[in-house]
């Protein structure tokens, strides 16, 4: 047993599932933020836009229900919620919008610089050779440019 629980300290407190950890964290804050943009900012302007269309309102009843107000259709029985899950889809598409946007300027940040080059290319034989040589090893020319040691 002492075993074990050593072993799952170990796993536990490696840098990458704390990393994991904290990224679970920001992930479902960073969900209700988007959750709010868009129950609270975006679908008042596309029901703005759409005519007031109220797309928490919009449902099938599959239990013969009357009323057209869903949470009061919900305690009378089933119904199909496809206003939900249209707001689901645009909360879906804001939130890959957002990610997709970070990631590009990540990945802007991380730009590596190009490594300076080790070879050069012999102008007579075409051949591969260290940048620092002064005579090819190849075909044996001497290097315009470089002043050979002696």
């Amino acid at each position: 047993m002492k075993g074990f629980l050593k072993e799952f300290k170990e796993f536990a407190l490696k840098g990458n599932m704390i990393d994991l950890a904290v990224g679970m964290i920001i992930g479902a804050a960073f969900t209700a933020l988007v959750n709010k943009l868009v129950s609270d900012l975006v679908m008042p302007l596309i029901s703005l836009i759409t005519g007031k269309i109220d797309f928490e309102n919009m449902f099938i009843p599959l239990a013969g229900q009357t009323t057209k107000v869903y949470s009061e259709a919900v305690e009378q029985g089933a119904v199909l919620a496809y206003g939900s899950f249209i707001t689901a889809v645009i909360n879906f598409l804001i939130m890959a919008l957002v990610v997709f946007i970070f990631v590009k300027q990540m990945n802007k940040m991380k730009k590596e610089v190009p490594a300076e080059p080790t070879d050069k290319e012999c102008p007579y034989c075409k051949s591969m050779i260290p940048i620092e040589a002064t005579r090819c090893p190849h075909c044996t020319s001497k290097l315009a440019g470089y002043a050979e040691a002696v």
